[in-house]
């Protein structure tokens, strides 16, 4: 349309460039002002979820740390009772081989010569870790380390204590070597053992029986003992690793 100077519609055409421009202004202004606060908003969001996940994380290990000391605790414990029993044997290979011993703990050592040590692993710390995402541990290596210890480490000695059937020294052993020694058992009036005499009685294939069980439990001590040192090796590892993560968190 061609405006004529001096008509009402360039009037009108002035007041609407007008309006435009204060309206485009203001428009602009407020799409700033929206697009401001909606990025601050996502980014105190993400911030805030970050520093929890920090939280979390920092929790976690901390918790999983906590757990590696008990495990050691229970473990070191199974350890000092396994050289124990590997001490009883000794004792009793002692007895079958006709050497003077003192008897004042024989009870003692007859009852632990057949003891097995249950492991008791704390996994609450671990579970808690997988029912929140294993991912909350950010430190991918850090990561992979917790997982080993847990589902593969510790279930070497649960399996070997719990699973593996030749491993059950009462239940394989205990049995058989009664029967052949319970002849030579000197009671007290109490009913408690005192004394075990007259081994000379059992003759040599007897005294070989004895022996290859005897030599059956020590090597699977032996085995076991290895374990809890590879495992404790791994613990103390983790541990350190995770006290680094601590401190740079």
């Amino acid at each position: 349309m061609r405006l004529i100077l001096g008509s009402p519609f360039i009037y009108i055409y002035i007041l609407r460039k007008k309006f435009k421009s204060k309206y485009w202004r203001k428009f602009g202004l407020e799409f700033l002002s929206i697009f401001i606060a909606v990025t601050s908003a996502f980014a105190l969001n993400n911030w805030n979820e970050n520093r929890i996940s920090s939280h979390s994380e920092q929790k976690i290990l901390s918790e999983i740390k906590n757990s590696l000391k008990i495990d050691a605790h229970d473990f070191n414990k199974n350890i000092y009772g396994n050289r124990w029993s590997l001490k009883a044997d000794s004792i009793f290979r002692s007895l079958l081989n006709g050497d003077k011993i003192n008897q004042d703990s024989i009870a003692l050592y007859y009852t632990i010569l057949f003891r097995d040590y249950i492991p008791i692993v704390n996994r609450s710390a671990y579970e808690s870790l997988k029912a929140n995402n294993l991912k909350t541990v950010e430190n991918d290596s850090l990561r992979i380390q917790i997982i080993s210890l847990y589902d593969y480490y510790y279930s070497i000695i649960e399996k070997l204590e719990y699973e593996v059937p030749e491993m059950k020294s009462y239940k394989n052993y205990f049995s058989r070597i009664n029967q052949l020694l319970h002849p030579s058992m000197q009671f007290d009036s109490n009913g408690e053992l005192k004394k075990i005499v007259g081994i000379n009685q059992l003759n040599s294939t007897e005294k070989q029986e004895i022996l290859s069980y005897l030599w059956r439990m020590r090597n699977n001590r032996k085995f076991k003992l290895d374990r809890y040192d590879l495992i404790l090796n791994e613990m103390k590892k983790l541990e350190l690793n995770i006290e680094k993560e601590l401190k740079l968190n």
